[in-house]
């Protein structure tokens, strides 16, 4: 449990990181939904602004929506734009955050 929770908030702390930069959100209906990431919070529920639907034919009722909130339970997927991900970085915080778990759980 002490593990997640120190996951969870890499995750938090990496897309905050985000804010202002363009992502592609895929969710679990297959709704795709392009635009820029505005806010995002402890449970992954992100605000985004300036969307766009990559299936207009399929969601016409979503061209009118420009900016939409969305529950972090029926995200998918993120697409992130290539240059700003460090993986190395990412992966070295992965690993630094398992092992303070570790250390706390055995604490």
């Amino acid at each position: 449990l002490v593990c997640e929770l120190f996951v969870e908030m890499l995750f938090y702390s990496f897309f905050k990181s985000l804010v202002g930069k363009d992502v592609v959100v895929e969710l679990k209906n297959d709704l795709s939904i392009c635009g820029t990431l505005h806010s995002v919070d402890q449970y992954l529920n992100m605000k985004l602004t300036d969307i766009s639907v990559t299936d207009s034919e399929r969601y016409p009722h979503m061209l009118s929506v420009k900016n939409c909130f969305i529950r972090g339970s029926v995200v998918r997927y993120v697409q992130l734009p290539a240059d700003q991900v460090d993986t190395q970085l990412l992966q070295d915080a992965s690993r630094k955050e398992v092992m303070q778990a570790k250390r706390s759980a055995t604490a």
